[in-house]
């Protein structure tokens, strides 16, 4: 059991990481190229990121999360898949 904690915990920070690092960037380069420059470049963007993970906003954390939430979902549809057989 001691083991299995570890290995979420470890698994949501790896997830937590990207959704805080990478996937802000994909979504800057994306915006980039489909909207133009975002005035102020990717500091100002990362700026108002984590702006808005201090001040509580929920769409900032739902975009910080969505990679471990996505995750769960899979885990959760194959979970059904297997126990309907």
């Amino acid at each position: 059991m001691k083991h299995k904690i570890v290995n979420e915990i470890a698994l949501f920070a790896a997830f937590l990481f990207a959704g805080f690092l990478i996937l802000p960037f994909a979504v800057y380069l994306v915006g980039s190229v489909v909207f133009g420059d975002y005035s102020g470049g990717y500091g100002e963007f990362f700026g108002r990121l984590s702006g808005g993970l201090v001040s509580g906003h929920w769409p900032t954390w739902f975009l910080v999360l969505s990679p471990y939430l996505l995750l769960q979902i899979v885990r959760l549809s194959l979970f059904g898949l297997r126990s309907t057989r």
